[in-house]
Parts: C-alpha cells; structure tokens; sequence
C-alpha cells in the first residue's frame, strides 16, 4: 500500500458487535496485504496473546446476519466462520505481524477506533438532548391538551342562547 490508509476505508470495515466495535479478519488481512490464513495463523501461534475480548470466532447465527446485512460475495467461498478482532485485538495483531505496511495500517486503525469513540461521545450527548426535548415538548403537548379538553367540556355545560331562527 502507498501511503497511510484512508480513514474512510477503515472505517467502513469496522462494525459493532456484542456492543463492541469489531473488525473481520479477512479485511484486516486485506489491509495488511497478507492472507486470511496467514492472519489466523500468526493468531493460532501467539494464543497467549490474544484474550477472549481481543479476537473470537463469529457465531453461526452472527455470521448470517453478516451475510444478509453485507449481501455481496465475500462470502460466498468461506467455509468457516470468520475471526473478529476487537480495537485490543487489532494492537495485539500489530506486535506479531512486524512489517512497515502493518505498521502504518495499524496507525490508521487505531486513529480510526479513536475518532469512532469520540463520535460516539458526541452522539450519545446529542441524543439525550434530543431526549430531553421530547419530554419537555410532550409534557407542553399533554398540558395544552387536557387544558382544551377542559375548555370543550366548560362549553358544553354553559347555557348558550341560540342565535337565528326557530322552526
């Protein structure tokens, strides 16, 4: 690869799962210009260094709803579930495959989980904010509303005098 990785590229890759973020072997793979199998193999082969938070492999279950939101053919061959890795994950895969591409993707993924969470930070205050504007407006909403409701019910008991003519 020429270059940094572009953030976009990433982060398109990168996808939540189990309430974490997660990225799919085979794209790490592709991004680190090497093999799925040579990825799993450095994984296999350095065991101690990957915990179960770092990397686990896809559920049956997970994986089709992987196929059915991805509908492309990348998957079309694979005859085991894929690996994820988490953002620790990711770091550790960094230390065991030593090369300056690996490097400098690494970089772009880490700054990538990093602007990912500080969105999130930002999403989450936006959303509470949007929130609590919701109940402001619908505590208005329901107070205008019983306050009309009284206002028909005081105008049916009034005596009101008919205006017109009478048959």
């Amino acid at each position: 690869m020429d270059g940094l990785v572009v953030q976009g590229e990433i982060g398109s890759r990168i996808f939540t799962l189990r309430g974490k973020d997660m990225m799919l072997d085979r794209d790490l793979a592709e991004l680190y210009g090497v093999e799925t199998k040579r990825v799993n193999e450095a994984v296999r082969n350095n065991q101690d260094k990957f915990l179960e938070d770092f990397y686990f492999e896809l559920t049956d279950k997970e994986f089709e709803d992987l196929r059915s939101k991805n509908s492309t053919a990348k998957f079309s061959k694979t005859r085991v579930n894929p690996k994820v890795f988490t953002e620790q994950g990711v770091y550790m895969l960094a230390t065991i495959l030593k090369s300056k591409i690996a490097s400098e993707v690494t970089v772009s993924i880490i700054r990538t989980f990093a602007k990912l969470r500080e969105f999130s930070k930002h999403y989450n205050a936006l959303a509470k904010k949007i929130m609590e504007v919701e109940r402001k407006n619908d505590r208005q909403y329901k107070e205008l509303s019983k306050a009309l409701e009284e206002l028909i019910e005081e105008s049916k008991v009034c005596d009101i005098k008919k205006i017109g003519f009478l048959k």
